[in-house]
């Protein structure tokens, strides 16, 4: 009986965090943080950057990158960047970055204007990049 409660109450907790895995969403603490090309290793955007925080052995990174690297080629001016978390752990612990993959959607001017953990969609990506832009 002690069993069940602990697997449903353990349970109940997952499932809030399976909807919300992938999708966009504001975060406070990162309102108005801007990043360089310098702290990412790569240049940004004419009008928006998506920065994909990743790591070596991450599967479902392989398949961010192509959904991004997807968007990026349609939409005119705006860049994709990866980063290896393991490579930048100051960066990291910075922006709070948990999981990999982690998406950040940047502005022209670098602001970080929307965030997504685990593997977005692609429609995501672009209704996130309408708010960039």
């Amino acid at each position: 009986m002690v069993c069940r409660a602990v697997l449903a109450a353990v349970g109940a907790q997952e499932e809030p965090y399976e909807r919300r895995k992938g999708r966009t969403r504001v975060r406070g603490h990162e309102d108005g943080r801007r990043l360089g090309g310098a702290e990412l290793g790569g240049e940004l955007g004419e009008r928006a950057t998506l920065v994909q925080f990743s790591s070596a052995f991450c599967a479902p990174c392989r398949a961010t990158r192509r959904v991004l690297a997807e968007v990026a080629a349609m939409v005119p001016g705006v860049t994709h960047v990866e980063v290896d978390a393991e490579a930048h752990l100051g960066l990291v612990r910075e922006l709070e970055i948990l999981k990999t993959p982690t998406v950040l959607v940047l502005d022209a001017g670098g602001r970080v204007v929307r965030r997504a953990v685990g593997q977005p969609r692609k429609a995501d990506v672009i209704a996130a990049l309408g708010e960039a832009v």
